[in-house]
């Protein structure tokens, strides 16, 4: 039987008010449904958020993450917190796909293309019409891989 992959997109900055808890539920959800694989492009804000809940439903469900890494280094900015909490996330992830050596123009957006050729479903929170995640739900529909907004 054919694994089901699950492509998560959303955007950096998510609202305050965000809630986690309903994410938490969504993608729980999406693993009964039957999605085991799950590409998380590891960016700041959602990606990051929704890795966090996934490694938590790891623990409960037999599921596979893989860490779509842009290019090394895609940390480098990111405060020490950050840092932290991405490198024990990234140690929760099955599989750790490094696309490019360094930062190169477009490789964000190859990352994203990356994960929607890969997917079954591109679940998204996306908000504005603008943006890579924007781009990435319109790449979704082009190719025909279905998008369930958050």
């Amino acid at each position: 039987m054919k694994e089901l992959c699950c492509a998560l997109s959303g955007h950096r900055e998510i609202p305050q008010n965000f809630d986690k808890n309903s994410l938490y539920d969504a993608l729980e959800e999406l693993i009964k449904e039957g999605y085991t694989y799950f590409c998380c492009g590891m960016a700041r804000g959602f990606d990051l958020m929704a890795l966090e809940c996934l490694v938590e439903l790891k623990q409960r469900y037999h599921v596979r993450i893989e860490a779509c890494i842009p290019y090394a280094g895609q940390a480098a900015g990111f405060s020490a917190a950050e840092k932290r909490n991405y490198r024990n996330l990234l140690a929760w992830c099955d599989e750790k796909t490094v696309l490019f050596e360094e930062y190169t123009r477009g490789c964000l957006l190859a990352r994203n293309r990356y994960m929607v050729d890969k997917a079954d479903l591109v679940f998204s929170y996306c908000v504005r019409e603008k943006g890579g995640t924007a781009y990435t739900v319109r790449y979704a529909n082009e190719h025909g891989v279905p998008v369930k907004r958050f």
